[in-house]
C-alpha cells in the first residue's frame, strides 16, 4: 500500500501543513497517511511525500486541493521537489548533506516509537546495557565527540568527570533552551526525532549513574514538548527507561538559561542566574548532586556511535573535529532550512551548495555564526571550514549551529546594534559589566545608526568591548561584545561611514537614508502612493510622482512596491 507523509513540523503546519493532514484524512483512500517531522526543507513548506514500493517522491508547496489530486495518482512535476531517483527542482539540497543527527527526520512518524525500532532505534541502548560505564565513556572518549551547543567540550571526559564524582544520586541533563535569533536545529530534531533524543541520554544515564534527569525545553516550543512527554511515556511503557525517570521541564523562554548553571537554577524553581565556577556541574551541578548537561544534537548523535562505531563517526569531519554538524540556513540565502554536514565543510557549501545562494541574486555579504554570541564572518572568509578551530580563528563561533546570511542590503552596525540589543533585553543583571557595559554599548551603536556618531565612538566600542568579555561572569556577557568586535575588525569602514559621512553604505539605517522619485524612470503608476502609510507620496496618474520628505518615515514601502525601479533609495 502507498503510503503518503506530511511534514508536520512548527515550519510546516506554520506554512499550512495541518489543512493538508485534514483535508486527506477527510477524503481517504486506498493508501496510508502519517505525519512525519521537517525533514530541512523549510523554503516549500508545505511538503508531501508519497511512498509507492521503491520509490519516494517529496512535493513541495502542496495545498490541500493538490494533495487529494497526489493521493488520488497525479504528479504535479512542477512541484516535485526530490525523489529518490535524482528528479526534483531542489534535489541536491538533500543529496549534497550528510544526514547523521537528522538521519529519521522527515523519515518516520516522530510519534510512534514503533517507526524508531524500525530505523534500529534503541539497538545502541541495547548494546550499551552490555557494556560497563567505564567502556561507555571510553567510546564516547574514543568517538572524539565534542559538545554540539557551541563550547565544543570533549563529551567522553565531560561524562567521565560526573561518573567518577562522589555520590549515589547523580542527574542527567538535556539542554533544550534553543534562544539564538535564526536558530532552530534543536526544535527541528525533537520535533521529527524525540527517541533518538531519549536514547542518547539513557545511555549517558547508564555511564554516569544517573536515575533522574530532565529535558529543559523553552515554552514557546508547544510541538516539541509534546513530543518529548510522548517518547518518554512511550519509553517508560516499553521498559527502555530501565529504572531511568525522565521529565520535562518547560523554560520561560530566558536566553540567560541556556547556560548551565542558570538552567540548574530554573529547574530548582529560583531564579535563572549564572552561579560561580567551581564547583563545576559534574561535582555539585543540580540540587547539588554531580549532574552532567549536554544539548540536544550532542545526545542525538550518541546512539549512531554506539550502533555504527567508532570508525564511522571519525571517517567524517576532521581530526579534531569529527562527526557532521546540522546548521539552520536563515536570513537572505534561497533555500532555508536545515543542513546537516561533515565538519571541515566551508561555509560556502553551505551557503551556495545547499542554500542555492542568495535571494535575488544579490552579492554575498557575511554570515552570522553563533547568535548573539557570535560574530559576523565576511564573504573572503567564506571558504572558512566550519569546525571548532577554525571558526574561532575568525572572531566568530561554531554556536549551536545558527547561520544568518547576509546581502549588501544589510548594514553591519545595524546587525551588530539588534544582536546587542538581544543580549541587554536577556542579560540577568548579575554582573556589573554585564548589565551596564553592553547597555552602554548598544547606546553608543543607537546614536551611530541614527547619524550621530562621533569619532572616539569606534575605539569605545573596541575597548568597553574587550572589558566587558574579561569582567563577565557567565558566557551571555563574555561573548556579547562579539558582534561589535568581529564588524569592527572586517566592516570598519562602514562604522566610519556612519559617523564620518553620515551615511549608511547598505542603505539601511533609516535615519541616514533618503527616497526620491528618479522622474526618467517614474510611469505614475500611483503604486507608490498606495503603499506609502503616511501619504508621503503624491502625484496624479500618468504623472511624476513626488516624496514629501516632511511625511517620509522612511520605511521603504514605495520602494519596494515600485516596478519601474524609479524609486531612488539614497
Amino acid at each position: 500500500m502507498r503510503k503518503l507523509l506530511v511534514g508536520t513540523g512548527t515550519c510546516g503546519l506554520s506554512a499550512g501543513a495541518g489543512k493538508v493532514i485534514e483535508a486527506l484524512r477527510n477524503n481517504p483512500g486506498e493508501y496510508e497517511l502519517s505525519g512525519t517531522g521537517c525533514i530541512g526543507m523549510c523554503f516549500v513548506e508545505p511538503l508531501l511525500e508519497v511512498r509507492d514500493g521503491d520509490s519516494r517522491r517529496i512535493y513541495g508547496e502542496v495545498t490541500p486541493e493538490m494533495a487529494i489530486s497526489i493521493a488520488s495518482g497525479a504528479d504535479p512535476a512542477d512541484h516535485l521537489v526530490w525523489s529518490n531517483d535524482g528528479q526534483g527542482s531542489h534535489a541536491d539540497f538533500l543529496e549534497k548533506q550528510d544526514r547523521l543527527v537528522l538521519r529519521n527526520c522527515g523519515i518516520i512518524n516522530p510519534d510512534s516509537m514503533d517507526d524508531y525500532i524500525a530505523t534500529g532505534g534503541y539497538e545502541a541502548l541495547r548494546k550499551a546495557g552490555e557494556m560497563t560505564p567505564g567502556e561507555i565513556i571510553q567510546l564516547m572518549k574514543d568517538s572524539g565527540l565534542r559538545g554540539r551547543g557551541g563550547a565544543g567540550f570533549p563529551t567522553g571526559m565531560k561524562w567521565s568527570f560526573a561518573a567518577s564524582a562522589a555520590g549515589e544520586d547523580k542527574y542527567i541533563i538535556c539542554n533544550a533552551d534553543e534562544g539564538d535569533p535564526g536558530a532552530f536545529m534543536d526544535r527541528s530534531i525533537i520535533e521529527g526525532d524525540p527517541h533518538a533524543v531519549i536514547e542518547g541520554m539513557l545511555i549517558a544515564a547508564r555511564a554516569i549513574g544517573a536515575a533522574n534527569g530532565y529535558i529543559y525545553c523553552r515554552a514557546e516550543y508547544p510541538l516539541a514538548v509534546k513530543r518529548l512527554e510522548n517518547a518518554i511515556a512511550q519509553a517508560e511503557e516499553r521498559g527502555f527507561a530501565q529504572g531511568v525517570h525522565l521529565k520535562v521541564k518547560m523554560g520561560a523562554g530566558a536566553f540567560v538559561c541556556g547556560e548551565e548553571t542558570a538552567l540548574f537554577r530554573s529547574i530548582e524553581g529560583k531564579r535563572g542566574m549564572p552561579t560561580f565556577r567551581p564547583p563545576y556541574p559534574a561535582e555539585k551541578g543540580l540540587f547539588a548532586k554531580p549532574t552532567n548537561n549536554n544539548n540536544v544534537e550532542t545526545y542525538a548523535c550518541v546512539p549512531w556511535i554506539v550502533r555504527n562505531g567508532v570508525k564511522a563517526f571519525r571517517e567524517r569531519g576532521t581530526e579534531k573535529s569529527p562527526g557532521t554538524k546540522v546548521f539552520a540556513l536563515a536570513g537572505k540565502v534561497k533555500r532555508g532550512g536545515l543542513a546537516e554536514v561533515a565538519m571541515g565543510t566551508p561555509i560556502r557549501h553551505l551557503v551556495f551548495g545547499i542554500g542555492g545562494g542568495i535571494k535575488k541574486d544579490r552579492a554575498f555579504k557575511a554570515v552570522q555564526m553563533g547568535g548573539p554570541s557570535g560574530g559576523c564572518i565576511p564573504e573572503h572568509l567564506a571558504d572558512t571550514p566550519v569546525d571548532f578551530e577554525s571558526i574561532p580563528a575568525t572572531g566568530a563561533i561554531m554556536g549551536s549551529g545558527g547561520m544568518v546570511v547576509m546581502d549588501d542590503t544589510s548594514c553591519m552596525v545595524d546587525i551588530a546594534r539588534f544582536f546587542l540589543s538581544f543580549t541587554c533585553d536577556e542579560s540577568c543583571g548579575k554582573c556589573t559589566f554585564c548589565r551596564v557595559g553592553n547597555r552602554r554599548l548598544l547606546e553608543t551603536l543607537e546614536r551611530i545608526t541614527a547619524g550621530e556618531g562621533r569619532e572616539e565612538d569606534i575605539p569605545f566600542l573596541e575597548t568597553l568591548g574587550r572589558q566587558i568579555i574579561d569582567g563577565s561572569l557567565c558566557g551571555l556577557g563574555q561573548t556579547a561584545p562579539n558582534p561589535i568586535l568581529t564588524t569592527l575588525r572586517y566592516f570598519r569602514n562602514e562604522y566610519e561611514a556612519h559617523i564620518l559621512e553620515k551615511k549608511c553604505p547598505a542603505g539601511s539605517c533609516r535615519a541616514l537614508i533618503k527616497f526620491t522619485v528618479n522622474p526618467e524612470t517614474c510611469r505614475g503608476c500611483t503604486l507608490c502612493a498606495k503603499a506609502c502609510p503616511v501619504n508621503a507620496v503624491s502625484g496624479q496618474r500618468g504623472q511624476v510622482h513626488s516624496i514629501d520628505q516632511q511625511k517620509c518615515t522612511k520605511c521603504g514601502a514605495c520602494y519596494d512596491a515600485c516596478p519601474f525601479d524609479a524609486i531612488i533609495r539614497e
